[in-house]
């Protein structure tokens, strides 16, 4: 007899006995079929425990493992912040303190006059010739007002960097912007190794809610 006869028989004895069974009088049953059985339950009941109970315990574990790894981060940062909280202090203060050293360099309407005159004493004391000096419209910025100062002056370089030195340190705020250098229009000076510079110098001020610009002024020779 062949195998796959064999094989044919015994899966044919096997559906009969199946068959056969009394599942009223499980107790009659064979022995390897109740073993069988008894482990196609147990695995059964652990498929269906793994999708009702376990799985769903297992996606919540992964939330809840997400969850504190976010509240353990939002703790260190809270943490660091709480170790660093003086320092912070400090260094608000520190800000303040020299933002408060900042506003008092910023000129107000009343002192650009004043200014004027210590950009003219500057220049001549440097040994500058003033051509012109001439206070331009202000130009509102989001948190200040700018207010642009064209000069020209007359002299060597010497006296220029003597004089961009002597407008950084005036005790307010002023900034040279645009130099040009070029030879004066007298040829007399330009025998003498003179030259002349334009340039712009800006102070600034505070801008309040009611700043609007103000006209230039004439330009002034000097």
């Amino acid at each position: 007899m062949k195998a796959s006869e064999l094989k044919n028989m015994d899966l044919r004895e096997l559906m009969d006995e199946l068959n056969s069974l009394d599942f009223e009088n499980v107790g009659s049953w064979p022995i390897a079929v109740k073993v069988t059985s008894a482990v196609l339950v147990l695995v059964a009941v652990l498929a269906l425990g793994y999708f009702f109970f376990i799985k769903d315990a297992n996606t919540l574990l992964d939330q809840q493992r997400r969850e504190e790894a976010s509240l353990l981060k939002s703790y260190e940062k809270k943490a660091f912040k709480a170790h660093n909280l003086e320092q912070f202090r400090a260094q608000l203060a520190e800000m303040e303190q020299t933002f408060g050293a900042l506003l008092k360099q910023l000129p107000k309407d009343t002192e650009v006059p004043g200014l004027l005159e210590d950009i003219t004493h500057t220049g001549l004391g440097s040994g500058l010739e003033f051509e012109s000096i001439e206070l331009k419209e202000e130009a509102k910025k989001e948190f200040y007002v700018e207010l642009p100062i064209d000069i020209s002056v007359i002299g060597d370089y010497h006296s220029f960097g003597a004089f961009v030195s002597g407008v950084a340190a005036l005790p307010r705020i002023v900034t040279l912007h645009d130099f040009y250098v070029r030879p004066p229009k007298e040829k007399a000076l330009a025998g003498l190794g003179l030259l002349s510079m334009d340039v712009t110098a800006k102070t600034y001020r505070y801008a309040s809610s009611d700043d609007s610009p103000k006209p230039a002024k004439k330009k002034k020779k000097k």
